[in-house]
């Protein structure tokens, strides 16, 4: 067993359960989802970018885009979370909540695809 690929495969997956998790409940309810869950995502999520930057492979490449997006969405997330409380002061109401939760969708969305292209490469690689 290759310890490397095994935290590189965890950091993938584990980005992928903690965004899921951010994204699951009612989507204009603020309680259903956390900052710190949040905040979560987005560390997990660069520490699986930086461990994807040393692949050199095509498929490398491919994992390292679908983990840009998904960095790219959660940092709009957070600064629009950030923009909507404290500069803004329109708070957390039902329709910024909803734009949140719809770009930590499309960040879950780039994740799963990640997944699905770690797991198939693993897959072909067996064979």
């Amino acid at each position: 067993m290759n310890l490397e690929k095994v935290i590189f495969g965890f950091f993938i997956i584990f980005a992928l359960t903690l965004n899921f998790g951010f994204v699951v409940g009612e989507m204009e309810n603020p309680s259903h989802h956390n900052v710190y869950e949040l905040l979560g995502v987005i560390v997990v999520n660069l520490i699986a970018t930086g461990l994807k930057l040393g692949d050199r492979s095509q498929i490398g490449a491919v994992l390292l885009a679908t983990s840009l997006v998904a960095d790219l969405q959660l940092l709009a997330v957070a600064t629009y979370w950030t923009v909507a409380v404290h500069i803004a002061e329109t708070g957390l109401t039902s329709d910024v909540m909803v734009s949140i939760v719809s770009l930590a969708a499309g960040a879950l969305l780039a994740n799963i695809i990640s997944v699905i292209m770690l797991v198939s490469e693993t897959l072909m690689s067996r064979l």
